[in-house]
């Protein structure tokens, strides 16, 4: 269940509270009378199942309260509540399948901001990875790996081609490209400082590294696991479970492509330059692709889920207090 807590200027306040009572999937309406301030209205709350939310969230969008007042959203962990459980009966799909909208694209517009901590931690991504494409180190790759904040602009891009949203798509396309430029950049700068330390050599660099060299050496598996990475990506995206980013940031060869890129282009390779360069264009392409088909279908399986009857409530069996004692 979602709890939403609305501020609605006065005269917009019943267009809100019928929208709400016509919405199947809603429980526990309480309307506060003048009691916002600023701005100046009333306070609505309600709680609704998660498969209903979206559809509530667009038509309170479409009254105009987001601009006029305010719509603020949050997880309910806990509802002991007759109404709340029939409501989630009532309401149609599965909480599991529902996808926010207004929610997802926020959230993929704060990661996909061009910011200092942002810039930072691509950087330092990509520096660990020079250090374990060096030195051969899968640890140090799979470290690099879950520091890189890539996938957010690749999630809002994603978002951005869906909801049909082109500042959202230059604001992730922008932060995505400069992001990885001044990344390698800045890790060009750091492997020639490593070489003057004698802590990088050439030698290291043009050795066998078994457990390193696929990141400059693209192949047909290298799309197929950007793909899948980009479908389990976007799902925890949208199904909430962001714990899982962490797995698929670790699956695919981003960072430590554009850290062997980097590495090799401060020694001259221009094979490996090369190579790594189209084994992190081969991976981006195949995350966006994979994110942007697995919303639309996302948007195409809910929309027909909207389109089938509620589901009648089922009879709850209660339990009499005295069987307790």
């Amino acid at each position: 269940m979602l709890h939403l807590r609305l501020i609605t200027p006065s005269d917009r306040t019943d267009a809100a509270v019928r929208l709400i009572e016509g919405t199947v999937g809603t429980a526990h309406l309480a309307v506060v009378p003048g009691a916002a301030r600023d701005p100046v209205g009333d306070i609505v709350m309600v709680d609704v199942a998660r498969e209903a939310g979206d559809e509530l969230i667009s038509g309170l969008c479409d009254l105009g309260i987001d601009e006029c007042g305010s719509i603020s959203v949050e997880n309910i962990d806990l509802s002991l509540s007759k109404r709340a459980d029939d409501a989630e009966e009532k309401a149609p799909g599965e909480g599991a399948d529902a996808v926010l909208w207004e929610q997802l694209a926020e959230g993929t517009h704060e990661e996909s901001t061009l910011s200092v901590t942002y810039l930072a931690f691509i950087t330092l991504a990509t520096m660990i990875a020079a250090c374990g494409v060096v030195l051969d180190n899968a640890i140090l790759i799979v470290g690099a790996m879950a520091v890189g904040p890539e996938f957010g602009p690749l999630a809002g891009f994603s978002t951005a081609v869906v909801r049909r949203r082109p500042r959202l798509a230059v604001r992730s396309l922008t932060a995505l490209l400069v992001g990885f430029a001044v990344a390698m950049a800045a890790t060009v700068l750091f492997s020639l400082l490593m070489d003057g330390l004698g802590l990088f050599t050439e030698a290291q660099l043009e050795a066998e590294r078994p457990s390193t060299a696929f990141v400059y050496a693209p192949d047909a598996f290298s799309f197929v696991v950007a793909v899948l990475a980009g479908i389990a990506g976007t799902l925890s995206l949208t199904s909430a479970k962001s714990g899982l980013l962490v797995g698929v940031a670790i699956s695919v060869t981003t960072v430590p492509a554009a850290a062997n890129a980097a590495v090799a282009l401060s020694y001259g390779d221009t094979a490996q330059t090369l190579g790594s360069t189209n084994q992190l264009l081969l991976n981006l392409l195949g995350i966006v692709l994979a994110g942007t088909l697995t919303l639309l279908t996302q948007k195409w399986l809910w929309h027909r889920a909207r389109a089938r009857p509620s589901r009648p409530t089922r009879p709850t069996r209660r339990v009499r207090s005295d069987r307790l004692t």
